[in-house]
This record gives structure tokens, C-alpha cells and sequence, in this order.
């Protein structure tokens, strides 16, 4: 067996992983890149690049279909599957080969073909003929589509994201399960292409929403297009030739329904790709998914023999490992795969001293229509990180007769934002509405500057446009906020947990 040694190695060759290796190269010169899959990024090949290409497509279709409001009549519509998916494999090609050209820069040397596996905390062994010993190692191996067996009697009618885009031309009928940001998405898009969709849930729960409110006017909305049961009821999914067959109960009458389907498309979740990865001879602390317990502002993984980041004192080194991306399942977005492998790398690299990096504000788009976008922490944990006694002030403005939404006919939406009564710092919102993408990264950028609530109302709005929308819910919650002293005696006249 073929036996090197390196400074630095990473394991994968996805967004995180190359963000890892050009950190790292700034410090230590032997840096290797390895990868079990194909190159080229989940985002290009699978994920971000090839989803918005269909979406824009269903876009496209909707809008034709919707020219008759305006007085402009175009005919009937029809989609062409094939050149659709024509389309979106020869720009999502693109989209690749740009990512690989980067590559280049990378010598072929330090990328590695195959996969790797720890042999002890400092060897990694990739495939049958490589043997690796590296001073400190990046796991970036990303995430997979993980889906409950009641779905496998579908067999190989069982779908995910990633097979739609190697698709030739479009199905007649396809059953998502999963309406979180995959499943609506995909879910809608196909729909306004022509294909018959339903969507099913277990929870509840509806894209990246946690306001009840949003979750049900998103519903609602949904259900005015499309069928969308974030609770379903579904009895049964069982194969009959080449067809899916669901039984299951229609969420407004309660009606037993059977129905068919060429695909089921599984959007329930996605699991770490550690599983392969051997790590119970790496020494590290795990979870109970077998994930590595790690510092999220230095993404240092934890040695199993350490105590928690809370206990640690600064004497104690960490491991030389660390963890970045969609490996850690912390924020499965490509922004943050970034920022994680940036990190990662800078500190594999300087190790064994690490630097703290910058996170930022969470933020998350869904690129339905209308949009789903949230920004900042989630309420339970601005709540828990707040006290005890209720320090959230929330403002809302709705589109339905918002002026800009109003002419272009997408007056459809809701918007809720957070702020802290007595100091007016504004601290996030969730947002349901006509190109919240834009909207989500303006209040992005004011939480990360620690704007309050009022400075961001003497911030300029022209008219007309979408923006004024979001100056109605500031307006909204700082009418809503109880300001100065008033709010400090009412929790000491409260006390926490009242």
C-alpha cells in the first residue's frame, strides 16, 4: 500500500471542502483534496444551480398563464418537456465545468480519487492502495437523502431531487413527500409544468416556517395551486407495475382516495455522509447519530475524551480534526458550507491555534411562489436566550393589498418581525411573500449590523415597491414595542417564567 504524508487532508471536494483547502493552502503547502464521489459541488451538479433552472422554467409557464390579468392574451400553454429538461442539463453542465475549471488551480497531485476512511486519528485510508498520514484532516463529505422504509415498496419508482435532473423529458405524476424547501420547490415546479402533483407531511410543519400564522397562510396559499397536507393521513404505498400507488385521506373531506403516480419523490430529510467513514478510530466525541460533537465558531471537532466546550478550559488543545458543510447537519445551506470550510481549513491549518470565525446571521430562502424566507434565530431560541420574562415584540404586514404586489398581481403574503421590548434591537423575522429573496437579505444585513428597530425605519423606502411592505411591519412593531424602563419593571414585577 502506497504510503504519504501531508499536512493537511480533506474529505470531500464539495462547496465546504474546496472553501477548506483554499484556507488551509494559505498556511501549509501540503494540502490534499479527496473525494469518493464525482467533482464539481452538490450545489452545481444536484442541488441549488439545477432546482432554480426547473423553477425558473415553472415560472416561466405560470406567468404566460397568468398574462390573461393583465388583458394580454397568449393562447394555451403548452410546456415541452423535453426541451425544458434539454435546458437545464446543458446550463446546469455549465454551471459545473465552471466549478472544475477553478480546480485547476488545485495541483492533480493533492486530489485524491476514492474514499476514505480513518485508521487511527491521524491515518486515513482511501480506498485499497492509499494510505494517508496528516497532521490535521477536514471532514466536508456532505449529506445524503434519507427516507423511511414504508417508501421502498415504491422501488425504483423511488426518486430523489438528484434523479430529477436526469430526466430526459417530464412525467405525467410524481408524489412528494416532504414539504420542507425540497419538496416545495420541487413540488410546485412541477406542478406548474404540467405534472399532476399531491404533496404529503407527518408533522406538520411547512417549509422553514415556525409562526404558526405563516405556517397557515403558506397553506392556505399553497392549496389555492396545488394539494399540500402537511399532516397527511396515507394508509398505504404499494407498487402496481410501473406505477406508485397511494392510499391515503383527502385532508378537506376525509374521503379514502387511491390514487397513482409514475414517481414517488422522497424530500423527507438528509442525513451526514460520516456513516463510511470509520470514525470510532478517530478518537472523537460523537453524538448520537454518530456525528462529531464540534465548536461552531472554530468547527474543531471534540476528542472523545474532552469535556464539553462548556467545561473546556484553554489549556486543552481540542482535536486535530474538524468538521465542516452539510456534514455536521447544522445549517445544510451553501452560504453557510462556505463560511464552515473557510473556517475549518484556516484553523486545520494554524493548528494547533484556532481563531473564533465570523458566523453570521442565519438566513434561508425557499424559492417557491410566493417565497418563504426567515432571518435571525428561531422564536423558541430568541425566547430561551432572552429570559424568562416575555421580551419579544412582533410586528406584521400582509401583501394582500400591499400597492407594488397589487400591480403585479402577486399580492399574496405575510411578514412578522421580532424586536426586544426596552432596547428596540431588531432580532429577526419570517417572511411569506413576492420576492422575499431581497427583502430576507436587507433585514440579513440590518441584524447583522445591530440596527434597532427605529433605525431601520429612517432608513430610505422608494415608492412603489415591495420594500414598503416591510416599512408597514416595522412601522407595525414599533408600535408594538414597549420601550425604556417600563418593560425592566414589568418583568421584575412578573418575575422569569410568568
Amino acid at each position: 500500500m502506497e504510503a504519504r504524508e501531508v499536512d493537511v487532508a480533506i474529505i470531500g471536494a464539495g462547496s465546504a471542502g474546496l472553501s477548506a483547502w483554499h484556507a488551509a493552502h494559505k498556511h501549509r503547502e501540503s494540502v490534499v483534496l479527496i473525494e469518493g464521489g464525482a467533482f464539481g459541488t452538490t450545489c452545481a451538479r444536484v442541488g441549488c444551480m439545477p432546482s432554480k433552472l426547473l423553477i425558473a422554467a415553472a415560472d416561466a409557464a405560470q406567468h404566460a398563464r397568468d398574462a390573461g390579468g393583465f388583458g394580454v392574451r397568449t393562447g394555451p400553454v403548452e410546456v415541452d418537456g423535453r426541451a425544458v429538461m434539454a435546458r437545464l442539463k446543458h446550463e446546469r453542465d455549465g454551471f459545473v465545468g465552471h466549478v472544475l475549471e477553478s480546480m485547476k488551480r488545485i495541483d492533480a497531485a493533492d486530489l485524491i480519487t476514492g474514499h476514505a476512511r480513518f485508521g487511527a486519528p491521524h491515518i486515513l485510508i482511501v480506498g485499497d492502495s492509499l494510505r494517508i498520514e496528516a497532521r490535521t484532516i477536514v471532514i466536508a463529505t456532505g449529506s445524503r437523502t434519507s427516507w423511511p422504509k414504508q417508501f421502498e415498496a415504491a422501488g425504483d419508482r423511488l426518486i430523489v431531487n438528484d434523479d430529477i435532473f436526469e430526466w430526459d423529458t417530464l412525467p405525467e405524476s410524481v408524489v412528494v413527500f416532504g414539504p420542507g424547501i425540497i419538496g416545495l420547490e420541487m413540488g410546485q415546479a412541477l406542478h406548474r409544468l404540467g405534472v399532476r402533483v399531491r404533496i404529503f407531511g407527518k408533522s406538520g410543519s411547512l417549509g422553514s416556517f415556525e409562526d404558526p400564522a405563516l405556517k397557515e397562510y403558506a397553506d392556505r396559499t399553497f392549496n389555492d395551486e396545488l394539494y399540500v397536507d402537511p399532516a397527511a393521513e396515507v394508509e398505504a404505498i404499494e407498487r402496481d407495475g410501473e406505477q406508485v400507488v397511494v392510499t391515503f385521506l383527502e385532508r378537506h373531506t376525509g374521503k379514502r382516495l387511491v390514487e397513482r403516480f409514475d414517481y414517488l419523490l422522497a424530500a423527507t430529510g438528509r442525513r451526514p455522509n460520516v456513516d463510511r467513514l470509520d470514525l470510532e478510530n478517530a478518537g472523537l466525541a460523537l453524538d448520537e447519530d454518530g456525528v462529531p460533537f464540534y465548536n461552531r465558531f472554530t468547527m474543531q471537532c471534540r476528542n472523545d475524551n474532552e469535556r464539553s466546550d462548556n467545561e473546556r478550559n484553554d489549556k486543552e488543545s481540542g482535536s486535530h480534526v474538524f468538521i465542516a458543510g452539510d456534514a455536521n447537519q447544522e445549517l445544510p445551506l451553501l452560504h453557510e458550507a462556505i463560511t464552515q470550510g473557510r473556517i475549518a481549513g484556516d484553523n486545520a491549518g494554524r493548528y494547533p491555534e484556532r481563531r473564533a470565525g465570523l458566523r453570521n446571521t442565519p438566513l434561508s430562502i425557499v424559492f417557491t411562489e410566493p417565497q418563504m424566507a426567515t432571518v435571525g434565530l428561531r422564536r423558541a431560541v430568541l425566547e430561551q436566550r432572552l429570559g424568562g420574562c416575555d421580551r419579544i415584540a412582533v410586528g406584521e404586514a400582509t401583501f394582500d393589498n400591499q400597492g407594488r404586489a397589487t400591480v403585479l398581481r402577486q399580492n399574496r403574503g405575510l411578514m412578522r418581525l421580532y424586536a426586544e421590548h426596552g432596547s428596540g434591537q431588531f432580532l429577526g423575522g419570517e417572511l411569506f411573500g413576492p420576492q422575499m429573496e431581497h427583502i430576507a437579505h436587507l433585514l440579513a444585513w440590518a441584524l447583522e449590523q445591530r440596527m434597532g428597530v427605529n433605525q431601520m425605519l429612517d432608513m430610505p423606502f422608494y415608492h412603489p415597491v415591495l420594500e414598503e411592505g416591510l416599512r408597514s411591519a416595522l412601522r407595525n412593531l414599533s408600535a408594538n414595542l414597549q420601550q425604556g424602563p417600563a418593560i425592566e419593571e414589568r418583568c421584575m414585577e412578573h418575575g422569569p417564567g410568568d
